[in-house]
C-alpha cells in the first residue's frame, strides 16, 4: 500500500504543481471544478445514495452552485485591491468557518447526535454542499491574488498551503507509526494518534520555517506565518476526521478508487476542504 501510495504521490504531485503554476487562471478554475464534482460524485455514497441518477443529481446542483458563484464573482475581480477581499467573498469563507466550527463538535462528540444528521439525506448533502463549494472559491481567492501583476503570487500562496497539509500528512504519518501510542479519536479514526498529529504540526513548522529563510522573511513574517500554520495543520486533521467520520457511519472505507494507495478524490483532499477557506480568511485579513 505504501509503495502505490508513494507511485501515486510521484506522479500526481508535478501534476497538481504544473496546473497551480501555468494554467491560466479560467482553466485553473474550470479544472478544480471538475475535481469539487468528482468530489460531490463521490459524496453520494456518504448520504447512501447508490442509484447513479440521484448522485448525478447531487453533482449537477454542485456544480452550479459553484457556476453561480463564478458568475455573480467574476475571477479576475474577487480582491478589491492587493490586499482588500470582497466583503461578500469575506462573509461566504467566514460561513465556511462556521460549518467547520459545527464540523468540529459533531467529530469529537461522535457518535453522540449522528443520528439526525445520519438519517436525512438532505442533511448531509447540505454538509456535503458546505464543504465543496468553499473550497473552489477559497482557490480562486488564493490563486487570483495580484494575478494581474504577478500571475505566479497566488501559486505561491497555494503552494504554501500545500506545504503546510502536505509536510503535516507526511511527519504525523511516519511519527504515528514510530511512537504512536495515545489515540487522537479512536471512535472516528482508531489509526490516528497524538503524538502523530504533533510530529504532523511540528514537521510543519520546520519545513515552512526553511521555506521562509530561503526567501529571507523578517522576523514578522515567521511571527505571523507559523502561528497560522500550527493553526492549518490543526484544521487539516479535523477535515480528515471529519470525512472519516462520514465514511465510518456510511459504512465506507474509501471515498473511491480513482487514485490507487489513495482512494478517491475526498480521500485525497479531505485536509484542504477544511484548510483552504481559513487559509483564504487569514491571508486576507492579516497577510505577510
Amino acid at each position: 500500500m505504501l509503495k502505490q501510495r508513494i507511485i501515486t504521490a510521484v506522479v500526481l504531485a508535478p501534476a497538481v504543481i504544473a496546473a497551480i503554476f501555468y494554467l491560466p487562471l479560467a482553466y485553473f478554475a474550470a479544472l478544480l471544478l471538475i475535481i469539487m464534482a468528482i468530489g460531490a460524485w463521490e459524496w453520494g455514497p456518504l448520504m447512501g445514495f447508490a442509484n447513479i441518477k440521484r448522485r448525478l443529481s447531487f453533482v449537477f446542483v454542485t456544480v452550479c452552485l459553484i457556476a453561480t458563484l463564478w458568475h455573480y464573482f467574476p475571477l479576475e475581480h474577487l480582491w478589491l485591491s492587493v490586499s482588500t477581499l470582497q466583503q461578500s467573498i469575506v462573509y461566504i469563507l467566514w460561513g465556511a468557518v462556521a460549518w467547520w466550527l459545527l464540523s468540529a463538535v459533531l467529530t469529537f462528540l461522535y457518535p453522540r447526535y449522528s443520528k439526525f444528521w445520519s438519517s436525512h439525506r438532505s442533511v448531509r448533502g447540505l454538509f456535503g454542499w458546505l464543504t465543496l463549494v468553499p473550497t473552489w472559491l477559497a482557490f480562486i481567492v488564493l490563486r487570483s491574488n495580484e494575478y494581474s501583476s504577478d500571475t505566479y503570487h497566488g501559486a505561491q500562496l497555494l503552494m504554501f498551503l500545500f506545504l503546510m497539509v502536505w509536510s503535516a500528512d507526511v511527519g504525523a504519518y511516519f511519527v504515528g507509526k514510530a511512537i504512536g501510542k495515545h489515540k487522537l479519536l479512536p471512535n472516528v479514526s482508531p489509526g490516528k494518534t497524538m503524538e502523530g498529529f504533533i510530529g504532523g504540526v511540528i514537521c510543519a513548522c520546520f519545513l515552512v520555517s526553511i521555506a521562509g529563510f530561503i526567501m529571507d522573511w523578517k522576523s514578522e513574517q515567521f511571527m505571523l506565518v507559523l502561528p497560522v500554520t500550527i493553526l492549518i495543520t490543526t484544521v487539516s486533521v479535523l477535515g480528515d476526521l471529519n470525512e472519516s467520520m462520514f465514511k465510518r457511519q456510511a459504512g465506507i472505507k474509501d471515498s473511491g478508487s480513482i487514485l490507487p494507495g489513495h482512494g478517491g478524490i475526498l480521500d485525497r483532499i479531505d485536509s484542504l476542504t477544511a484548510t483552504a477557506p481559513i487559509y483564504a480568511l487569514c491571508y486576507a485579513l492579516i497577510g505577510w
